[in-house]
């Protein structure tokens, strides 16, 4: 099984930047996927990046070129840089991982406030 803790949520003005991590421990050497959700009050959960297999990297229109997804294999962590935040950014940011043997795992989620 595989265990995720997300860090690094806050409350920032608008244009500001926040670093979330994932860190995952358990069975870390299945894990062929990483990816970085969220969910808005009212809305259903989105993909936001997602560090697949080959690491192949993707975004989702609404963060391209302002989010970055980066990892440390050594600390089994996953990151998601995010810079010139927009309300619409707020929203509870959840980490995600799939274990190849025994399927997919979520973090508890960490709220991002982004203030106008």
């Amino acid at each position: 099984q595989v265990h995720l803790v997300e860090s690094g949520g806050g409350l920032v003005q608008a244009g500001g930047s926040l670093r979330l991590s994932c860190a995952a421990s358990g069975s870390t050497s299945r894990i062929i996927a990483r990816d970085w959700y969220r969910q808005a009050p009212g809305k259903q959960r989105e993909l936001v990046a997602t560090f697949g297999t080959g690491a192949t990297i993707n975004y989702s229109d609404s963060v391209k070129g302002r989010f970055t997804i980066s990892r440390d294999n050594a600390k089994n962590t996953v990151y998601l840089q995010m810079t010139s935040l927009k309300p619409e950014d707020t929203a509870v940011y959840y980490c995600y991982a799939t274990d190849i043997l025994t399927g997919n795992y979520w973090g508890q989620g960490t709220q991002v406030t982004v203030s106008s």
